[in-house]
């Protein structure tokens, strides 16, 4: 997949979906829109974890819907416990980027450890979903240090109910991975956000 930091970019971006899914502030969508997906990495030019490649399609991706993703990238170091995610969650009003707050643990957050987070998601001791078990690509912390790549693989995307707040728009999401104060990577993706 990309680097152990970029794969945990992506898990984290899963727990945020399935968070998504269960808070209490919800409104029912039929189906949900996204469009224009790009990315690009954020961090320092010599940081320690990278994201190489990322393709996703088709474009737009419907929710629920099929997606195929391939993705690569590596990280020098070891990702483990406490792993924090700064995230920050931008939606564009009137031609300017405006900060979306952290309202029940979406949004502009920080995670003290995602490491935890996945356990929450993925019970220690059961096989990582596919397609990462198919590609033994790992889904719990530690995350060793290494080259990491996820060939095209088709998802199912189910539906998921949106917060009241999160509605049609532009997106774009930065997400910066660390430990102990040092920042070991940052993936920043944009999208556009329609739902219905």
């Amino acid at each position: 997949m990309r680097s152990r930091a970029s794969l945990f970019v992506s898990l984290c971006a899963i727990a945020v979906c399935v968070r998504l899914g269960a808070s209490d502030l919800t409104v029912t969508r039929t189906y949900v829109t996204v469009m224009g997906f790009s990315w690009a990495n954020c961090g320092a030019p010599d940081a320690p974890a990278m994201m190489k490649s990322l393709e996703v399609s088709p474009d737009p991706i419907t929710i629920p819907g099929d997606l195929s993703a391939s993705a690569s990238g590596y990280t020098k170091v070891e990702l483990s416990s406490p792993l924090q995610v700064n995230l920050t969650v931008e939606k564009e009003v009137a031609g300017f980027w405006v900060k979306v707050p952290c309202v029940d643990d979406l949004g502009s957050c920080d995670y003290d450890d995602v490491c935890a987070l996945l356990d929450q998601l993925i019970p220690p001791g059961q096989d990582c979903p596919e397609p990462l078990h198919t590609y033994a690509l790992p889904c719990h912390c530690p995350f060793k240090a290494g080259q990491y790549t996820l060939p095209k693989s088709d998802f199912y995307l189910p539906n998921v109910d949106l917060p009241f707040w999160l509605t049609n728009g532009n997106y774009q999401v930065e997400a910066k991975i660390g430990s102990q104060g040092k920042e070991f990577g940052c993936l920043k993706v944009e999208f556009a956000l329609h739902s219905a």
